[in-house]
C-alpha cells in the first residue's frame, strides 16, 4: 500500500461519531503508545516477555480494560431501559492471545459480569440488553468468540 492509501473494511460505519481516540504507537508490542489528548503514555511490554520484572502492559490488557468498562457502561445504561436495579456491578475480561488452526493469530474473549445484590435472571435480562448496545460487543459479534458469564443473587 503506497502512503495515503486507506482501505474500508468497515460494514457499519457510524453516522453520528461522537468520539475519536487517537493513540500513536511506536516500536510494536515492545514500543511505547500515546494518546494524542497526551492523557495516556505507556510502554508496551510482549506478552511472551511478561515475568516478575516487566514493566508495561500488553495490547490484549489494554484491549480488556477498554471492552470491560465499555460493557459496564452499557450495562448500568441497559438495566435502566429493563428497569433492574443491580446494584454495584464489576466487568472483568480476560483476553486470550492464540493461534488458529491455520496459523493465524486471533484473540478470544471471557466477560465476567458480577452484581451480587441482583436477581440472577434480571442480572442475565441486563446483560443481553447491555451485550446489544456495547460498541465492543457490535465490533466482535462473528468475528471473535466472546463468552459472557454472568454471577447475579440467586
Amino acid at each position: 500500500m503506497s502512503p495515503g492509501t486507506s482501505v474500508e473494511v468497515a460494514t457499519a460505519v457510524p453516522t453520528n461519531v461522537v468520539y475519536t481516540a487517537v493513540v500513536q504507537v511506536s516500536g510494536g508490542r515492545g514500543g511505547t503508545a500515546r494518546s494524542l489528548t497526551g492523557s495516556l503514555r505507556v510502554e508496551l511490554t510482549r506478552p511472551a516477555q511478561r515475568g516478575p520484572d516487566a514493566t508495561g502492559t500488553d495490547p490484549e490488557e489494554l484491549f480488556a480494560a477498554g471492552y470491560a468498562a465499555c460493557f459496564d457502561s452499557a450495562l448500568a445504561i441497559a438495566a435502566r431501559q429493563v428497569d433492574v436495579r443491580p446494584g454495584p456491578t464489576a466487568v472483568t475480561a480476560s483476553v486470550s492471545l492464540g493461534q488458529t488452526e491455520a496459523g493465524r493469530y486471533a484473540i478470544a474473549v471471557l466477560l465476567e459480569v458480577s452484581a451480587p445484590q441482583c436477581p440472577q435472571a434480571d442480572l442475565e435480562r441486563a446483560v443481553a440488553v447491555a451485550d446489544q448496545m456495547c460498541p465492543y460487543s457490535n465490533a466482535l459479534r462473528g468475528n471473535t468468540p466472546v463468552t459472557i458469564q454472568v454471577d447475579g443473587h440467586r
